[in-house]
């Protein structure tokens, strides 16, 4: 796995099993932070669900933050280097494996980045625990069944719960080079030379870890999905939404929506022209600078 410099991994057991996190080294970073910050606020960075994520895909961002906080962003169970149990995975495995991470690494309420179907859970997260959150910056949150739509409904949904036939379009056309970068080109980046090598290669080791197709194909077939419109009005933490335009799974006027069902908390949905579903990882320097910009706002 690819981890930046000055980082290494830890991880913390769950119910599901052992969790892997990157965090900076104490020693590499400690001497950046104001003598103030013995004890630093805490950002945790979750990835979100797909053929091959796991925590790079914040890798880009989080190290810019490690000068002024206490930064850790997991591998969720089923990806990356975290345990991989061979399970059918529901949104309750995510929500309270969340729930677990943060109780086991933060000892305060945190700000919380998160993207795609992991920040619905985010939010689901957030509203039957509150405690543990202080803000939320959110990539493209959408639960796939939102506003009473059923993402399992779709014909490929419906194809891969035949069972083998799922198993053989994980191998072929997921677990390999020219599966994940198909992916990357036509659905997750809308510019296609901001794909580098580094990227496919850093999506195709996680995806080939044992086990791995198991929360992968949960998450395809429609098993992980929820109707976040159902959840917005209860939320209490501070949010703010991040937007790509180009997205072909969730539409932006869908952040509209969600901001009306509860605007005193949806402090902000901002919208970026040029990307699809991870601005993070395909513009890192605007994400850096947005996430800069709503922290401070979100949490005075």
């Amino acid at each position: 796995m690819f981890i930046p410099l000055g980082f290494g991994s830890k991880s913390v057991p769950t119910a599901l099993g052992q969790m892997v996190y990157y965090t900076a080294d104490h020693a590499a970073h400690a001497s950046l932070w104001p003598q103030n910050l013995i004890n630093p606020e805490s950002l945790v960075f979750l990835h979100a669900l797909g053929g091959g994520s796991s925590a790079y895909e914040w890798s880009k961002v989080y190290p810019a933050f490690a000068s002024g906080y206490r930064v850790l962003a997991p591998d969720l169970i089923g990806w990356g280097r975290s345990a991989h149990p061979a399970r059918e995975y529901r949104v309750e495995d995510y929500t309270q494996t969340i729930a677990e991470f943060l109780q086991k690494t933060c000892d305060r309420p945190v700000s919380v980045m998160a993207s795609g179907l992991t920040a619905a859970f985010t939010i689901r997260t957030a509203v039957e625990n509150p405690g543990l959150f202080q803000s939320l910056i959110l990539m493209n949150p959408a639960g796939l069944n939102d506003f009473e739509k059923d993402y399992s409904d779709n014909p490929f949904a419906q194809f891969l719960k035949i069972p083998i036939l799922n198993q053989a379009f994980y191998q072929l056309g997921v677990a390999n080079s020219a599966g994940i970068r198909g992916f990357l080109e036509q659905r997750q980046f809308a510019q296609r030379d901001r794909i580098s090598p580094e990227i496919v290669e850093a999506y195709l080791q996680s995806a080939q870890q044992p086990n791995a197709e198991y929360a992968a194909l949960s998450f395809l077939q429609g098993r992980l999905s929820l109707d976040l419109a159902q959840y917005i009005p209860k939320l209490q933490t501070p949010t703010v939404m991040i937007w790509g335009r180009k997205t072909e799974f969730t539409s932006p006027n869908l952040g509209e929506r969600f901001e009306q069902l509860n605007p005193t908390v949806i402090r902000a949905s901002v919208y970026l022209e040029d990307v699809r579903l991870t601005p993070h990882l395909e513009t890192p320097a605007v994400a850096i600078g947005l996430i800069r910009r709503y922290l401070r706002s979100l949490n005075e």
